[in-house]
């Protein structure tokens, strides 16, 4: 029974849901389209309310409202814990601090090579006549302004000042690298979550090497699953998503369009692009010749890469996002007063993969955006968030303690800690370093899952496969050799095997 307070919330929130509906875009088209469906002789005077639901329901709209609701919803209803303001005292210090040596050193490259932050292109000069990027010893000059590397160190220091550390209930959780009392899925909570990676159920990704998994039924699911809404698409992308139907289903799932005002969004950030000359766009480019233009698989969407980035750099509206966040990104003054993510060493590789999927780079961009906003910014933000990557550390390390303790404690007396191999995976969510097709089907439960510790269950599988090489080896450099090439794996049968094979 809902009391009398929590009834009037409910009708305010309603009523604010409404009102901020009618002001959009979809609710002109959905007046326009109700209007032109009384013109169909199928629709009947005493039945018109039923009818012209029906019409909307069987043309699309229907799905198209209930997205935009959810959108919404997001915005409107009381914030849930997990999207807060960061709790933790000392974790917003260490980002506030972290942000501030980020801008220090960008400030200090700006000062040092004598570019601007930002300027305002010259009336008359055009793009192509301006020296936006230079030449290579130009760009020589500019170096990124951290590395993961950098910002592992920042999460090794952390601690509690709150916490006894004499309170830890075994030596065992001193092995790692991170120190810190939270809370995450151990191995027994986690196959409780993955539930439908199970041995015994069907999965793109394992099933389909061996010619097992019922391909055209479980295609001809997936297009009726794209006429339902994103969770629909989320339930059935836990088993993986078929290739020609990859693209819908994860912008299904992130609710990302591509309609008019979407693209004419992304045709202003270009504008953007070449009214301004930002000192970020030489770091971007400077990123991708170093990362995707060396990738086997990436090099072909340079440009493309270029495109979408200089655009996100330029787009102050993703910064709404994290005014209810858990955690964000460090961010950079750009022109006009508004405040861009700062790029670090490996962020255009966030981007590359899903050059595979969309050719529309107003749609890439769409999808992008909303990937970095929902998943990736809490790969290089420091937060105590279930998916931030803190937490990830943390449960990698667990996982592979309770595991593989001989492994774990044999790599950190030869100081390999294992971290500081698997960190490098991570924070780029394993772009780079998987071959794509397997990136992706990794990447489809990310989505399906609404989580990203699925990436810490892989971390630690990938050290689980190659066990008896990594008990061998007798220096950090060694164990790293024996982990440096994963463009040969098979991301799900690592994870299924890590998570229940011994458990079978």
């Amino acid at each position: 029974m809902i009391d009398g307070g929590t009834e009037r919330e409910l009708s305010a929130t309603i009523a604010q849901l409404v009102q901020r509906l009618k002001g959009s875009h979809l609710h002109s088209q959905l007046e326009r389209r109700a209007k032109d469906c009384l013109h169909q002789p199928e629709i009947k005077l005493e039945s018109l309310k039923e009818d012209v639901r029906h019409f909307l329901r069987v043309s699309g709209w229907e799905k198209k409202l209930h997205n935009a609701v959810y959108r919404e919803m997001h915005v409107l209803l009381p914030t849930p814990p997990e999207h807060r303001k960061e709790p933790l005292l000392y974790m917003r210090s260490a980002q506030a601090s972290w942000e501030r040596r980020v801008l220090k050193s960008l400030s200090s490259m700006s000062s040092e090579l004598g570019v601007p932050l930002a300027r305002k292109v010259p009336s008359g000069q055009s793009a192509s006549s301006r020296p936006l990027i230079g030449p290579n010893e130009y760009l020589s000059q500019f170096r990124p302004v951290y590395a993961p590397k950098d910002f592992l160190e920042v999460l090794i220091g952390l601690r509690n000042p709150n916490h006894d550390h004499s309170e830890q209930v075994s030596t065992r959780s001193h092995w790692g690298l991170i120190q810190l009392p939270l809370s995450v899925r151990d191995v027994v909570q986690m196959r409780e979550m993955y539930s439908e990676l199970g041995l015994t159920s069907g999965q793109l990704g394992i099933d389909d090497e061996a010619n097992l998994h019922p391909g055209r039924r479980r295609f001809s699911l997936g297009i009726m699953v794209l006429d339902q809404d994103s969770a629909a698409a989320q339930q059935y992308s836990r088993q993986g998503c078929p290739m020609g139907l990859r693209a819908d289903l994860w912008a299904l799932i992130l609710n990302a369009t591509n309609q008019a005002q979407d693209m004419m969004h992304y045709e202003q950030l270009k504008a953007g692009v070449i009214q301004h000359d930002m000192l970020v766009d030489n770091l971007i480019y400077k990123d991708v010749k170093l990362t995707a233009s060396n990738d086997d698989y990436y090099f072909v969407f340079e440009d493309f890469l270029y495109q979408v980035l200089m655009c996100f750099s330029r787009d102050t509206a993703i910064l709404e996002h994290f005014m209810y966040n858990s955690a964000s990104p460090p961010r950079s003054f750009i022109q006009g007063g508004g405040r861009g993510v700062i790029p670090f060493h490996g962020f255009s590789m966030y981007v590359a993969p899903l050059c595979f999927l969309y050719n529309s780079p107003s749609e890439l961009y769409s999808v992008f955006r909303e990937m970095y906003v929902r998943y990736f910014f809490r790969l290089h933000s420091v937060s105590s968030s279930p998916s931030g990557i803190v937490s990830l550390c943390l449960q990698f390390e667990r996982l592979l303690q309770a595991h593989l303790p001989q492994l774990f404690y044999h790599l950190r007396q030869i100081g390999a800690q294992p971290l500081r191999i698997a960190f490098r995976w991570m924070v780029r969510a394993f772009s780079g370093y998987l071959s794509t097709d397997q990136l992706l089907l990794l990447w489809d439960r990310l989505l399906a899952y609404d989580s990203l510790e699925i990436l810490a269950v892989l971390a630690a599988a990938v050290f689980a496969f190659r066990s008896d090489n990594l008990m061998e080896v007798t220096s950090l450099a060694s164990a790293e050799a024996v982990l440096a090439d994963l463009s040969t794996l098979k991301v799900m049968p690592l994870i299924q095997i890590f998570l229940f094979a011994s458990a079978a």
